[in-house]
């Protein structure tokens, strides 16, 4: 098994347990929790709008987000851990998101382009069109499709909202904690 699999099989995991290194070292304000917050909200709002473009493994999604950048979910996810690196004030937990985002999401990324490249024959052309992970400023994609509701519903995507709540109901915790 290559290290591609392997770290989207410990992705979930590994996040929990940086959510617990994420709580014991922040150091919030009232500021940068404020701040930190419209970033990751930010952040979800991208996930729940491409979650609701995608239908995985059935047909390569172009429009939406897709237009936009190939990986709209984990561009996401690096907006979520920007807010949270932001709210936390510590430069640590900036220096772990990036080896973590180094180690873990490049080897998915390249597994899941081998993946698509087999199983979408339009999937090299797109790639053409369409930067990889940050966002180009002019729409590229193919088609155009409206947003579902059903596919956020089936993708759980709401999942990303509630845990985002839950850290950042967590850090105003820590923050009234820290003032006493």
């Amino acid at each position: 098994m290559d290290w591609g699999r392997i770290a989207k099989r410990i992705r979930v995991p590994l996040g929990f347990a940086f959510a617990a290194f994420f709580l014991w070292r922040a150091q919030p304000e009232w500021w940068s929790l404020g701040i930190g917050s419209i970033v990751a909200l930010a952040g979800v709002w991208i996930r729940a709008v491409s979650s609701g473009h995608i239908k995985k493994n059935e047909e390569l999604a172009t429009s939406g987000p897709y237009a936009y950048t190939r990986n709209p979910l984990y561009f996401g996810s690096i907006i979520i851990a920007v807010g949270f690196a932001l709210a936390a004030l510590r430069w640590e937990i900036a220096v772990a998101l990036v080896v973590l985002f180094a180690a873990i999401y490049i080897p998915v990324i390249r597994d899941e382009e081998r993946y698509l490249k087999e199983h979408f024959s339009n999937y090299v052309d797109y790639c053409a069109r369409v930067p990889r992970l940050v966002p180009g400023l002019r729409r590229a994609g193919e088609g155009c499709s409206n947003f579902s509701r059903e596919l956020y519903m089936k993708h759980r995507e709401y999942n990303a909202l509630l845990g985002t709540l839950a850290m950042i109901a967590a850090l105003v915790a820590r923050r009234i904690w820290m003032a006493r």
